[in-house]
């Protein structure tokens, strides 16, 4: 019943066209619902950050670079991560493609969060080799996707 309710509504659209332009309109507002829910995000992990900052200041200001530099870094990132996930969403609203560059960007800091925050003591050789691999083929393709882009440019 639900389904032939359906599939009436998807003929009413007439044309492949117009379905398709329907489907490119669904799009749009679901990239600006995630957009703004990613300034939330990011608004969130700037207090986030200023919070724990202020509290490690006020707290024990002689074994801030001891103990939590790396949670700082990690923060850090953390936002910088949001940032690039804002511009992939925000550059797909603008030309209505994914810029394959930024994605690719994207992982590569989040892949060189996960190394700067990694307590080596707890991993396995075979989790750094993993890491390696990833951040290996990761800058192979940035390095692809960005001589391409020279060249069409």
């Amino acid at each position: 019943m639900l389904l032939r309710k359906l599939a009436r509504q998807i003929n009413k659209l007439g044309t492949e066209e117009q379905f398709l332009h329907l489907l490119e309109s669904i799009e749009v507002i679901i990239s600006k619902i995630l957009s703004l829910a990613m300034v939330m995000v990011i608004i969130v992990s700037v207090c986030d950050l200023i919070i724990f900052l202020a509290k490690e200041l006020f707290n024990s200001p002689q074994t801030l670079l001891k103990d939590t530099l790396f949670v700082i870094f990690g923060l850090f990132l953390n936002v910088l991560i949001a940032l690039e996930i804002l511009e992939n969403i925000t550059a797909y609203l603008k030309k209505h493609v994914i810029q394959v560059e930024l994605v690719i960007v994207t992982s590569l800091i989040a892949v060189s969060r996960k190394i700067i925050i990694l307590d080596l003591e707890k991993k396995t050789a075979a989790d750094l080799i993993g890491l390696s691999i990833a951040i290996f083929s990761l800058s192979i393709s940035y390095l692809i996707v960005r001589q391409t882009n020279k060249g069409n440019n």
